[in-house]
C-alpha cells in the first residue's frame, strides 16, 4: 500500500484543498483488485518455482526420448519388438532387463542404455536444478532448499559448487572403475582391445549407477575376481550417496577422525555395513547346502555368491542366473533388503538406510521411555522422524498393493510377487520370473513402481502440493489408547 500513487494533481488540488488522497477511495480499491488479480506466469516460471514438477517433467521427457531411441530399427539389429519398460528401467537405474541385453541390442542400443542410465543415475533432482540454472542463471530459493536436502548440504551458497562436485565425483569413480576393469576384461576377451574398451565403459557406468544391464552374457563374472570385484566396489560406493562421499572426501582432506563425521554419514555407513553383514551371514547360513546353486563347488564360490547377495540386490542386479534358485526364505529376506535400499540421494532406491535407521531409533526411544530420538550423541529433529514414518508407511502400502496385484494377475506366490515388487521399487534389478514380456500388464505395473521408486514419495508429494509457511492451528491435546 505504501507504493500507491495518490491523486494530488494540480487540477484537483484546489477543490480538495490538498486532501485529494483522502477522498480517493477508488485508488485503494483498484490497488486491492490488482493485488487479488492472479499474475500471468509463464510455463517455465511455474516449473522452475516447483522443483518437484520440473523433476517429474525431466524424468518423463528422458523416458520418452530413451523409448523413442530404443524403438528405432538401429537399436535392434534383428528387428525384435521392444517395450517402453526397458527405457523406464534404464533411466530409473533399476536394471530389470526384460530382454537379453547381449543379443537384443545393437551397439547403438547399448549406447542408448548407457546414456539413459547415466542421466538417471546423476539424479533427476540434480539435473532439474541444472536446467533451472541454465534458464534463469541462478537458483530460486525454493530450488536451493530442495536441492540442499537432496545433496545433503544446509548451506544454500554451496549448491552450485556441490552440483559440480557431484558430477565430478560420478565421472571420477566411473573412470577409476573403467581402468580397474580393463585388465580383467582384456583377458576375458582374449586381447580384443576394442571390445574390452566398450565393455569396460558399459560396466563402469552400470556399476556405479547401480543398473543391472550387462554387455555380454557372462553377467557379473562371478568366477573372475579381476572383473567382479571392481564392479562390486563401484556398486557399493554408488549406494552410499553423494553427501556421504563428499563428507568422507572432505574429512580425508582435512584429516578429520571418524568421530567428527556428520551424523548422516555415521548413520548411513553404520546401517549399510550392518545390512551387508546380515545379508552375507544370512546367505551363507540359508544357502550353503543349496544344490541348485552349488552342486559341486567348494568354499570360494559360496563366499563370492554371498558377497554378491550382500551388496548387489540392494540396487545393482547384474547376474540374474542364480536368483531364482534361492529358497523362499532368502527371497523374503532380500525383499526386505531391497525395500530398505541404499543411502539417501544415491543411485539406489528404497526407503533409504537413514530412513530405516531413524525408524529403529524411534522404536528404541519409545521402548526405553525417552522423548528424544538420539544417535551418536546427537538429537534427531522431530521433522526427520515424522518424514521417516511417513515415507516408510506410504512405501510399505505401495509395495503391499503392488504385490497383491501381481499375485492376482499372474497367480504367483507371495514370495515371488514381493521379490519382484521390492526389486522394482528398490531399483534392485533382479527378477524371479514375475516380470515377463508375455504379461504387458505386469510390466506396466512394475514400470510405474520403478518410477515412484526413483523419484521418491517426497519429491512427488512436493510436486503435488508445494509446502506453505503458514503455521497450523494447534488444538488441545487429548489422550488416546494405542496398542
Amino acid at each position: 500500500m505504501s507504493n500507491l500513487v495518490f491523486d494530488e494533481s494540480s487540477s484537483n488540488r484546489e477543490a480538495s484543498h490538498g486532501y485529494a488522497w483522502w477522498f480517493s477511495g477508488d485508488t485503494f480499491e483498484k490497488a486491492m483488485a490488482e493485488e487479488r488479480k492472479p499474475r500471468k506466469r509463464s510455463l517455465m516460471h511455474r516449473l522452475t518455482t516447483h522443483p518437484g514438477r520440473l523433476t517429474i517433467l525431466y524424468f518423463m521427457m528422458l523416458g520418452a526420448l530413451s523409448t523413442l531411441l530404443l524403438l528405432t530399427p538401429t537399436a535392434t539389429p534383428k528387428g525384435e519388438q521392444t517395450t517402453f519398460t526397458t527405457a523406464i528401467s534404464a533411466i530409473s537405474t533399476c536394471g530389470i532387463s526384460i530382454v537379453n541385453s547381449t543379443t537384443h541390442w545393437s551397439a547403438f542400443g547399448q549406447a542408448v542404455l548407457i546414456f539413459s542410465v547415466q542421466m538417471g543415475g546423476l539424479g533427476v533432482m540434480t539435473f532439474a536444478s541444472l536446467i533451472a540454472l541454465a534458464v534463469n542463471h541462478h537458483l530460486k530459493a525454493t530450488q536451493k532448499l530442495l536441492t540442499a536436502n537432496e545433496l545433503g548440504t544446509t548451506k544454500l551458497g554451496e549448491i552450485k559448487g556441490v552440483l559440480t562436485v557431484v558430477i565430478a565425483t560420478a565421472f571420477t569413480i566411473e573412470g577409476i572403475t573403467f581402468v580397474a576393469l580393463f585388465p580383467g576384461l582384456y583377458k576375458v576377451n582374449h586381447g580384443n582391445v576394442r571390445h574390452t574398451l566398450w565393455e569396460s565403459l558399459f560396466f563402469a557406468v552400470m556399476a556405479y549407477n547401480n543398473a543391472g544391464f550387462t554387455p555380454d552374457g557372462a553377467g557379473l563374472h562371478v568366477n573372475n575376481w579381476a572383473v567382479g570385484l571392481p564392479i562390486l566396489v563401484s556398486a557399493f560406493c554408488g549406494t552410499l550417496g553423494f553427501p556421504v562421499l563428499l563428507n568422507l572426501m572432505r574429512s580425508w582432506r582435512n584429516h578429520r577422525p571418524p568421530k567428527r563425521w556428520s551424523l548422516h554419514t555415521k548413520l548411513t555407513l553404520t546401517t549399510t555395513f550392518c545390512i551387508v553383514l546380515a545379508s552375507f551371514t544370512w546367505f551363507l547360513l540359508m544357502e550353503w547346502n543349496n544344490k541348485l546353486l552349488f552342486a559341486t563347488e567348494g568354499v570360494e564360490p559360496r563366499l563370492w555368491h554371498a558377497m554378491v547377495a550382500a551388496v548387489m540386490p540392494r540396487s545393482s542386479g547384474f547376474d540374474l542366473s542364480w536368483m531364482p534358485g534361492v529358497s523362499d526364505a532368502t527371497k523374503v529376506f532380500l525383499s526386505i533388503v531391497m525395500f530398505i535400499g541404499g543411502g539417501s540421494t544415491s543411485t539406489a532406491g528404497g526407503i533409504r538406510v537413514t530412513t530405516f535407521a531413524v525408524i529403529l531409533l524411534t522404536c528404541r526411544a519409545a521402548f526405553t521411555g525417552r522423548h528424544d530420538v538420539n544417535a551418536f550423541h546427537r538429537r534427531i529433529h522431530s521433522q526427520a522422524v515424522m518424514t521417516a514414518v511417513a515415507v516408510t508407511t506410504s512405501c510399505l502400502a505401495l509395495v503391499t498393493i503392488v504385490s497383491m496385484t501381481l499375485m492376482a494377475i499372474t497367480g504367483c506366490s507371495l514370495s515371488n510377487a514381493l521379490f519382484d515388487t521390492c526389486s522394482a521399487f528398490g531399483l534392485g534389478g533382479y527378477s524371479v520370473g514375475v516380470a515377463s514380456a508375455s504379461s504387458p500388464a505386469v510390466l506396466y505395473i512394475l514400470a510405474a513402481t520403478m518410477f515412484i521408486g526413483r523419484l521418491g514419495p517426497l519429491t512427488i508429494a512436493y510436486a503435488i502440493s508445494r509446502p506453505r509457511n503458514v503455521e497450523p492451528v494447534r488444538y488441545p491435546t487429548e489422550q488416546i489408547v494405542v496398542g
